[in-house]
C-alpha cells in the first residue's frame, strides 16, 4: 500500500510539472488567442451609431417570401437599406398578418458573423406615417438559421449577405428588387 502512494502522486503531479518545465524551457511561450497569432494588426470591430430612417412608405415596400411555414407577408423598405462603415446592413421590415395586423421594425445584420440586432419598433399613425421607439434591450444575437419562418434567415441567405452582394449596396438593392439571390440562378 505504501508503494502505491508515491506512484499515485507521481501520476497526478507529473503532468503539471512537465508542462511548467516545458513553458520555462521555451522563452517564446506566451498565452495568446488564435486570432492574434495570425493577425496582430487586426482591429476590434466597432459598431457605428445607427440613425433611425424615415418611417416606411407603402410605395417603397418590396415584398419577399419567407416560405410556406408562415402565412404572414413580409416587406423590406427599399429606401431604408444601407451599409454602414462598420459593415452592418441596416433596413426596415414590415410584417403583415393574414388578419391585417402590421409589425414594423428597424434592424441590422452583421454578415461576417451571422448576427442581427433589432434597433427600433415602428408605430403607425392615422395619417399613414409613423414613428420609432428605440429598443432599450437591443443586442447582437445569432440569426435563427434553422427557423423556417424567420425573415432574418431569408434576408441573410438570399438578399443581404450572399456571396454575390457582399456588402455592396447597389448589389443588395438589385437582389431585393429581383427577388433575391437563389441557388441555381
Amino acid at each position: 500500500m505504501r508503494s502505491l502512494i508515491p506512484l499515485l502522486l507521481a501520476l497526478l503531479v507529473g503532468p503539471v510539472l512537465a508542462e511548467r518545465e516545458a513553458m520555462a524551457w521555451d522563452d517564446s511561450y506566451r498565452p495568446s488567442s488564435f486570432e492574434s497569432d495570425f493577425d496582430d494588426t487586426a482591429k476590434a470591430w466597432r459598431e457605428i451609431q445607427a440613425q433611425l430612417p424615415p418611417y416606411p412608405k407603402a410605395a417603397s415596400l418590396v415584398e419577399f417570401s419567407v416560405g410556406p411555414a408562415t402565412r404572414n407577408r413580409f416587406f423590406i423598405d427599399y429606401d431604408s437599406i444601407s451599409v454602414g462603415e462598420d459593415g452592418v446592413v441596416r433596413y426596415s421590415v414590415l410584417i403583415r398578418s393574414p388578419m391585417g395586423a402590421e409589425t414594423v421594425s428597424f434592424e441590422g445584420m452583421r454578415c461576417e458573423n451571422g448576427e442581427r440586432k433589432l434597433y427600433a419598433f415602428g408605430h403607425a399613425d392615422a395619417q399613414g406615417g409613423g414613428s420609432w421607439s428605440r429598443n432599450r434591450h437591443a443586442r447582437w444575437e445569432p440569426i435563427p438559421a434553422r427557423q423556417a419562418s424567420s425573415h432574418q434567415r431569408e434576408l441573410f441567405f438570399h438578399y443581404l449577405c450572399t456571396v454575390d452582394t457582399a456588402g455592396d449596396l447597389k448589389k443588395i438593392r438589385r437582389a431585393v428588387k429581383s427577388g433575391g439571390v437563389r441557388r441555381g440562378d
